[in-house]
């Protein structure tokens, strides 16, 4: 009986010390140590990601019209053979984020991120044949095919050279800035940082003689 009387003075000690437990498990995390580290989350992969798949991406049109003189000399004793084309043809400008690699993203804090993005370049030109036309052809001496041909071979590297000297690569890093920016932003869901991309070349070994 004597035990009997003790357990049950006991009783409510051991239910209060049963339901702080229970409390105490319940509530650790919330009042846990201030100085416990904050979960740290990466996403960079993902982004990498994202911005992969955009592959080559085309940021300005070129579109010239143009009239081109093709002439071969054939001998000194006769005269040039001569083509004339009216030629219309296009070049476009744009930014390969396939050459993106892990460490041309860089995180600054939690809200911005660099993003070195490669050197714009022209991604294709051409000579657009349904809206070209040859205008003239003299002293083919019966080689009109393959004037013709050479002519408008000519007619499409003029198209590139028209484009780089009208300034196709500036105005797609121009470009980039105003479209790319807003849709990494929203990619990212951070302030996002243009930048050029520098690749260190190794130096070329000299030849063994």
């Amino acid at each position: 009986m004597p035990l009997l009387r003790v357990l049950i003075r006991l009783l409510p000690w051991i239910l209060v010390i049963t339901a702080g437990i229970y409390i105490w498990r319940s509530f650790k995390d919330f009042f846990g140590d201030d100085k416990k580290e904050p979960a740290v989350s990466v996403n960079y992969n993902t982004i990498l990601t994202s911005v992969e798949e955009l592959g080559k991406m085309e940021l300005v049109r070129y579109n010239f019209k143009d009239v081109v003189e093709y002439k071969k000399e054939v001998s000194r004793y006769i005269p040039d053979s001569k083509v004339v084309l009216i030629v219309a043809g296009e070049a476009v400008g744009c930014v390969d984020f396939t050459k993106i690699e892990a460490g041309d993203i860089v995180f600054e804090g939690d809200s911005i991120v660099q993003i070195a993005l490669p050197e714009p370049e022209i991604c294709y030109y051409k000579v657009d044949h349904s809206q070209s036309k040859v205008f003239s052809k003299e002293n083919t001496y019966f080689q009109d095919a393959e004037l013709v041909e050479e002519s408008f071979k000519y007619a499409e590297q003029n198209v590139k050279r028209a484009a780089l000297n009208s300034g196709i690569l500036r105005q797609t890093k121009e470009n980039a800035e105003k479209i790319l920016k807003p849709m990494l932003e929203e990619i990212t869901g951070k302030r996002v940082v243009l930048i050029p991309q520098r690749r260190i070349q190794n130096p070329e070994m000299p030849r063994k003689l």
